[in-house]
């Protein structure tokens, strides 16, 4: 049985450690950019969502084909938790009436992986392992 598989981007605005991160260009693109197109390289990945609270990274997600997810303020904080952004993003594509099995977080601020690397977590999945 095939899973389907979803990743997400999490991208919040306001870093004080590095003001627009996400969108500062890496290689000749925006950072966020680079996940965006490792997933939509893996045949494995049928969607490609970016949450952010940020209108310019969400524009930047869009022109690279990810889709929007509109996350509040609240969530977007240095102190708001990750898990509580990543059930919103669920919560979110279920309400689109969408079902998926697998949950794939792709940090944005880790540019570098590859998608050999990806796949082997992915098939580690596959294997019973969580």
């Amino acid at each position: 049985m095939t899973q389907r598989t979803f990743a997400f981007i999490f991208a919040r605005g306001g870093s004080k450690g590095l003001p627009g991160k996400n969108i500062k260009e890496l290689g000749g693109l925006p950072l966020l950019a680079h996940g965006i197109r490792l997933a939509q390289s893996m045949d494995r990945i049928e969607r490609v969502f970016v949450s952010t609270d940020d209108a310019q990274i969400a524009a930047v997600a869009m022109q690279f084909g990810a889709e929007v997810i509109d996350r509040p303020a609240a969530l977007a904080t240095d102190t708001a938790s990750e898990w509580m952004a990543w059930q919103h993003a669920i919560d979110h594509v279920r309400a689109l009436g969408l079902n998926f099995d697998v949950f794939l977080s792709l940090p944005a601020t880790s540019p570098l992986r590859s998608a050999e690397d990806v796949g082997n977590c992915l098939d580690a999945l596959q294997a019973d392992v969580d």
